[in-house]
């Protein structure tokens, strides 16, 4: 008998990447993927797979779903929201399927994907970030605090179980666009009208400009992630936190070019002053709070992913950035 596997935020960026490795792993015979909006496994191509519809902050609902299991892999997350609809689903949410997972009879093992964010963004961290350094969040970036809350909870909640947290960089790749798709001009182009669209359209040589303080980031294709988590669940390494990142280090100017903008550089100090004034200012957007990441390298070590659960990513981070920029043109 192969395994059963449970999965919340089956549709997601990540999720779609890792049902469909899932689908393809022979280890798995079931796969139950719980969404808050319908969806068919079928239009997916995906055929072992059943749907759940779901919230996970309703913990009866996540009852049912990690019943039936036996891993539950944990994907359902806001990362661009709210402050009070992100720690709803971000922290109560998580919580039911944690304390779920740790009640039900059936699961054995418990896959949660957090975040590079975990860390939080400090100026001591040391580069590069291995996984024995503990995931301490910053209070100011509300995304980051949240992933370290939880990955405290998840120590708190899960006595008895493997459990495998893995911390990608930044997700992206042909269907992960968010990091585009957030882009200040991304934001503003529905508010602008058609007329305007078109006539700045026609400009030549006019194009978006991206500040760029030269901080070093990584990204990781979202196939790869998939790889790295259907071996998790698969338990092909020992339980515990993996760091998840493709080779290569990039800029804001390499991902300007990518795009077809135009990067400028900016000292690093103008970062922290502005930094400094989104925290200080009310009323100001929770996306805001992203300035914080451009703040200081946050570059992953992944030797150990790639010794203990044999993980090896397949695309590059440039190969990464330019099959996204492709993507979302």
């Amino acid at each position: 008998m192969g395994l059963t596997v449970a999965v919340t935020g089956p549709t997601g960026e990540i999720g779609t990447a890792a049902v469909r490795a899932l689908e393809d792993d022979d280890r798995v015979e079931r796969i139950v993927g719980m969404a808050r909006r319908p969806f068919d496994p079928a239009s997916r191509g995906w055929k072992k797979t059943a749907y759940h519809q779901g919230d996970i902050q309703d913990r009866s609902a996540v009852d049912a779903l990690v019943a039936e299991a036996d891993v539950v892999v944990h994907l359902a997350f806001i990362i661009l929201g709210s402050h009070k609809e992100s720690e709803r689903v971000n922290l109560a949410g998580t919580r039911n399927v944690f304390e779920a997972t740790q009640a039900a009879e059936r699961p054995s093992r418990l896959v949660y994907t957090s975040s590079v964010a975990a860390y939080g963004y400090h100026a001591d961290n040391p580069v590069p970030l291995t996984e024995d350094v503990p995931p301490r969040g910053s209070d100011a970036h509300y995304y980051s605090a949240q992933k370290a809350a939880c990955e405290k909870l998840l120590a708190e909640t899960t006595e008895g179980l493997d459990v495998y947290v893995l911390r990608p960089c930044i997700v992206a790749g042909p269907e992960a666009t968010v990091l585009l798709r957030n882009l200040p001009w991304e934001q503003a182009a529905p508010y602008v009208p058609d007329p305007l669209r078109r006539l700045l359209g026609a400009v030549p040589g006019l194009r978006p400009v991206l500040p760029d303080p030269g901080v070093r980031f990584q990204l990781v294709h979202h196939d790869d992630v998939a790889a790295a988590l259907a071996a998790a669940v698969a338990g092909d390494g020992p339980p515990g936190a993996y760091n998840l990142a493709a080779d290569g280090e990039l800029t804001i100017g390499d991902l300007a070019r990518a795009i077809g903008a135009y990067s400028i550089p900016v000292p690093s100090d103008v970062v922290t002053v502005t930094a400094g004034l989104v925290d200080l200012l009310p009323l100001m957007p929770s996306q805001a709070e992203w300035i914080h990441a451009a703040r200081h390298p946050m570059i992953m070590d992944t030797a150990k992913a790639r010794r203990d659960l044999g993980w090896s990513p397949r695309h590059t981070a440039h190969q990464t950035l330019k099959a996204m920029a492709q993507a979302r043109r």
